[in-house]
């Protein structure tokens, strides 16, 4: 079994492409109206409207529902993605912090209000 993809249902996908390109610099494959996918190192995030699962999954998932999940991006200069992110009407939930174990963290919401956590893991 191969882990494929992480995939978000949103009512405004427009606004969630624009937010993951702005916050990884990567371009979003449009394969299909109503999808987009962008390929990270390592991971694929896929993106889909909520109008494709109610047609096509019997509305089996429900769009900016989310309250368990973190989506977390690994990065080598997680302040240099808060410079890059801050002032852009992007909802910061917890600013670069370096945590107990050594991580430097930076907590975002996205557009629909799913958690991310963008951190770099300290230096050996």
């Amino acid at each position: 079994m191969k882990f494929a993809s992480v995939r978000v249902v949103t009512q405004d996908l427009e606004s969630m492409i624009a937010f993951y390109q702005h916050l990884s610099g990567i371009t979003a494959n449009r394969p299909a109206e109503g999808f987009a996918e962008i390929h990270f190192n390592g991971a694929v995030l896929a993106l889909s409207s909520e109008r494709l699962i109610a047609l096509f999954n019997v509305g089996a998932a429900k769009a900016a529902a989310n309250q368990s999940a973190i989506l977390e991006f690994e990065v080598s200069d997680v302040d240099a993605v808060f410079e890059r992110v801050a002032g852009n009407d992007v909802n910061i939930v917890m600013p670069t912090t370096t945590m107990p174990w050594g991580n430097r963290s930076l907590l975002l919401r996205d557009p629909d209000g799913n958690l991310v956590n963008i951190f770099s893991r300290p230096a050996n």
